[in-house]
């Protein structure tokens, strides 16, 4: 019987999900589908009862159901457990409802690993939402000490800091000004999404060295990296985290660790277009 896999979010018409992982189905020859699932808020019972009567073998969580969801699984492992924040659910072998955090993983296999001295950087976090547990999580695990983070409703960066003690708040007002001061900076809003809101401003002045780290991929080039790629800033969209997360999302449902080939790379840029 094929096995069914899919992602809620909103919005959600904008995922490469569905094509990273039924391109990994049909290369490792598994009787698979993965597909786009929407959902409201109140549905997220009616999906969980899906996986619990196997009809899904397991879902990818984006936002604003990352932390929503968590109430409604047996168990956060890993990651998922510092977080509170999960991207990938499943079954395991006992029947018990897992919930698990590949962001962390993508982002640190994306980018992380190529930031030198990451113990002397100053890093900004923009955006306090669902994905910015495991940025801060990730940067932690990387070496990275110092870390601020924005966020246009304060109250939310008041949460995170009852996570993580040392980040330092800046507040939104004060962005644009305080911009210069860091080694990296990280958007983790939805701001550049395409057909979305974007910045009110332009990031600048700067440091030379910065490099600048986008968790968007659609579009592949958001107004505020063209910019800094304009100025000959190092800057990373969010494609590859993407890869990385789904990646290990694979290998917890299915137990084999995919190949990420060029063919599979030009694919996805192809979709984006």
């Amino acid at each position: 019987m094929t096995k069914k896999f899919g992602i809620i979010g909103s919005p959600i018409k904008h995922s490469l999900s569905p094509v990273l992982h039924n391109y990994w189905f049909k290369k490792y020859n598994i009787d698979a589908s993965y597909s786009i699932i929407d959902v409201k808020n109140n549905d997220l019972t009616e999906i969980i009862k899906q996986i619990k009567n196997k009809e899904l073998s397991g879902i990818n969580v984006t936002l604003p159901y990352k932390q929503t969801i968590v109430p409604h699984l047996d168990l956060l492992v890993n990651d998922a457990g510092i977080t509170n924040s999960v991207n990938t659910i499943f079954l395991d072998d006992k029947g018990v409802l897992i919930g698990e955090n590949t962001d962390v993983f993508g982002l640190q296999a994306a980018y992380l690993k190529e930031v030198d001295n990451a113990k002397q950087k100053k890093t900004l976090v923009i955006g306090a939402g669902g994905v910015s547990p495991s940025v801060i999580l990730s940067l932690q695990k990387s070496g990275v000490i110092d870390i601020s983070i924005a966020n246009r409703t304060k109250e939310k960066c008041f949460f995170l800091k009852k996570k993580f003690p040392s980040l330092a708040i800046i507040e939104w007002s004060d962005l644009k000004n305080k911009l210069v001061d860091y080694d990296i900076i990280l958007n983790a809003t939805s701001l550049g999404l395409k057909n979305g809101q974007d910045f009110n401003f332009d990031f600048y002045p700067i440091k030379s060295e910065l490099v600048y780290i986008d968790t968007i991929y659609n579009p592949l080039e958001t107004k505020t990296l063209i910019y800094l790629k304009d100025k000959n800033i190092k800057v990373f969209n969010g494609l590859d985290m993407f890869i990385y997360q789904g990646q290990k999302s694979f290998y917890l449902w299915n137990k084999v660790n995919p190949e990420i080939d060029q063919k599979l790379i030009e694919l996805l840029k192809s979709s984006l277009q």
